[in-house]
């Protein structure tokens, strides 16, 4: 067997490929815990460290390019395992022949992004391979973060009756980045979800006592990323179709395309396991921050064994899996 494109989506072959051959090899229970990042003591303190490669095409799109992508992503998959986001490094891929005007306007937005986040630069390297080696650019950001409580939040926190809430729109980023690839344009524009979470999930853990777990559902979408806490949690879910939000815009194009606004990438959102007693008082305190007036709370957990049900807008039920096979690379 050989790498597919679909190895690199954020779905069902990218897991069994982490499961059966990283994972396999690397054997660490830093690894095992299957966070966004890892959580390792260092002396009296815990840090946090996640690494992220962005290899995402076009290089610019609508509400974001590959610079503030590669902040946003490692800064918020800090943020979700909990840690405060210090520090970054920095590892550039370009092809020969790359425009110099276009790599200093991408590192200066990403450097912009950085400092909005609150982050420092501290490390980088970088390579130059010969014209048609790769894309263009790559950039790979790895991230480190202190984390003063490490055992606040993971998969065994997860508790029937608890409710799962998102902070915004669905599918957003992945339209944005689907429809400048395919030249199409929108008016007003759609644009890409890709920011840093890190202000609104540090300000949430300091109000709500009782957010057990968060996730960034990028490569994968909604489905996925759901899918995954499910079985790691072996818990069930039931998601009501009609609660989850989505810019009518987005599910237009969507709609067009053929395609599930579930398994589509966010860059910009990040889905809450809370208890059911501060559930509406999170979703009106996540309203309460600029661009998340569609924050809302979309299902609930029950006992279970993995499953993700989604109740369908005419009555029905299905049941929703993680993404398999559907050729979506390049979007992260």
């Amino acid at each position: 067997m050989k790498i597919l494109l679909s190895h690199g989506d954020g779905g069902l072959l990218t897991h069994r490929l982490i499961e059966e051959v990283f994972a396999e090899a690397f054997c660490d229970e830093a690894l095992a815990a299957k966070g966004d990042a890892a959580t390792v003591a260092v002396g009296a303190g815990q840090l946090a460290i996640t690494t992220d490669s962005f290899v995402i095409q076009p290089l610019e799109f609508p509400g974001g390019d590959i610079g503030k992508l590669a902040v946003a992503g490692t800064v918020n998959d800090l943020a979700v395992s909990g840690a405060t986001p210090a520090y970054l490094s920095v590892g550039f891929i370009l092809e020969e022949g790359l425009e110099i005007d276009l790599l200093r306007k991408m590192v200066r937005s990403l450097a912009e992004a950085a400092r909005e986040a609150g982050v420092r630069i501290v490390a980088g390297d970088t390579k130059v391979v010969e014209r048609g080696k790769c894309d263009r650019m790559y950039i790979n950001t790895t991230g480190i973060g202190f984390n003063e409580q490490p055992k606040r939040l993971g998969y065994e926190q997860i508790q029937p009756g608890d409710r799962i809430i998102i902070n915004g729109g669905i599918a957003e980023h992945g339209v944005a980045v689907l429809a400048e690839r395919a030249g199409i344009s929108f008016d007003p524009p759609l644009l890409s979800d890709c920011q840093p979470l890190n202000k609104l999930i540090a300000r949430a853990l300091t109000e709500f006592k009782t957010i057990r777990f968060m996730r960034d559902p990028t490569r994968g979408g909604v489905a996925t990323t759901l899918k995954e806490i499910a079985v790691s949690a072996g818990v069930r879910m039931i998601v009501e179709e009609e609660k989850v939000p989505m810019q009518s815009a987005v599910k237009g194009a969507l709609e067009l395309m053929g395609m599930d606004p579930l398994y589509i990438a966010n860059e910009g959102k990040v889905l809450f396991i809370v208890s059911e007693q501060e559930s509406e008082t999170l979703v009106d305190f996540i309203r309460a921050f600029p661009g998340f007036h569609m924050a809302a709370e979309i299902g609930r957990i029950e006992p279970g064994n993995g499953e993700v049900l989604l109740k369908t807008a005419l009555g029905g039920t299905r049941e929703l899996d993680m993404l398999s096979g559907t050729p979506l690379p390049r979007i992260c």
